[in-house]
């Protein structure tokens, strides 16, 4: 593999200012400086600032977990990708199973969304997947063309190097089920051959990373598949050990 791995920690609706302080101060800068893997973390919307000056020394990148679809204007509660830009945040997380199937956000929505943030100079973690009646009804590969094809429809080609996808099954979400790897590995390479003969993206240089109950146990196992680039991670990213091991195996894997 020639990609860096990239792990990014989506902490959700978690963590206080006491919790994000302790953190960072179980972090150890110096074997931080030693690893070669991408590390990534998106907090609460309230505490982007507080996270971003703890992780700037540390070579972490820091992002959003959602934005909106316009910069600015009449929607209360929402977040403006300018607004994310100013903070001078690395990414965003945009497409996450929670936002499509709790808040009911349509591709359409979610391709308005990439496009405006993508616009602005952010990386985009672009996340997709299927539910569990979808997968048994055999219709994975339908399911992430249409997430795909609608999600990023317009997408200039200039900008397909700012686009990280994430595949995260809705059925391995949170539940401590993960795909195997068999599973994971034949997703990926879907997604890898689909973008680069649909859509143009360089498929060597592609990081598509995976999401679903990925811990320091399992790690290795599907970091080491040739499609997979890394991990959107959730509960293991919210313990500094966690976190850190899972980096130690993806800078292992980082050539």
């Amino acid at each position: 593999m020639s990609r860096k791995i990239h792990i990014y920690g989506n902490w959700k609706m978690n963590q206080l200012t006491s919790d994000i302080y302790q953190f960072f101060e179980e972090l150890e800068d110096d074997k931080l400086a030693e690893l070669k893997c991408q590390a990534g973390i998106a907090p609460q919307f309230p505490h982007l600032s507080l996270v971003k000056e703890k992780a700037l020394t540390l070579g972490i990148k820091v992002g959003g977990q959602n934005c909106s679809h316009k910069n600015s204007g009449a929607f209360t509660g929402d977040t403006s990708p300018e607004t994310l830009k100013d903070l001078e945040l690395d990414f965003v997380l945009i497409g996450h199973s929670e936002r499509r199937t709790v808040f009911n956000e349509s591709n359409e929505l979610i391709n308005e969304k990439t496009l405006l943030a993508l616009s602005l100079g952010l990386e985009v973690v672009f996340c997709i997947g299927e539910t569990l009646e979808e997968r048994e009804s055999n219709k994975t590969f339908e399911v992430l063309k249409a997430q795909l094809d609608e999600g990023l429809k317009g997408l200039p080609k200039e900008k397909q190097s700012d686009i990280i996808i994430a595949y995260e099954p809705v059925w391995a979400i949170g539940t401590g089920v993960v795909a195997s790897p068999p599973q994971a590995q034949e997703a990926h390479a879907f997604i890898r051959e689909h973008l680069g003969s649909k859509h143009g993206f360089d498929e060597k240089s592609l990081i598509i990373q995976y999401g679903g109950s990925v811990k320091p146990g399992n790690a290795l196992g599907l970091l080491s598949l040739p499609d997979i680039d890394g991990a959107l991670v959730g509960g293991a990213s919210l313990k500094p050990s966690d976190f850190y091991e899972l980096l130690k195996v993806g800078s292992e894997l980082t050539p």
